[in-house]
């Protein structure tokens, strides 16, 4: 793989990860869920733990690591109040 294909790639998995916060997970008023909605996001070899609630995501890492990091995630947000609606 060349330079520019390994920089096209990156950029496009970059605008993928940025769509998967976007897509399709609104609140009303703002309040995030507890324990915060987490996704795991699998992109061929690679994956990504993105949080819909405070907007965290882990990068592309391993598929496993990627489950325990939401995982978690998930465990830490558990019971924390909601952040109030801007």
């Amino acid at each position: 793989m060349t330079k520019q294909e390994s920089e096209t790639r990156a950029a496009v998995a970059a605008v993928t990860l940025a769509a998967v916060h976007r897509r399709d997970h609104r609140h009303a008023g703002g309040a995030d869920c507890m324990p915060h909605c987490t996704q795991v996001v699998h992109l061929g070899q690679r994956a990504a733990m993105v949080c819909h609630d405070c907007g965290t995501d882990s990068g592309f890492v391993d598929p496993r690591a990627a489950e325990e990091l939401a995982r978690r995630h998930t465990e830490a947000t558990r019971g924390r109040e909601p952040r109030p609606a801007a």
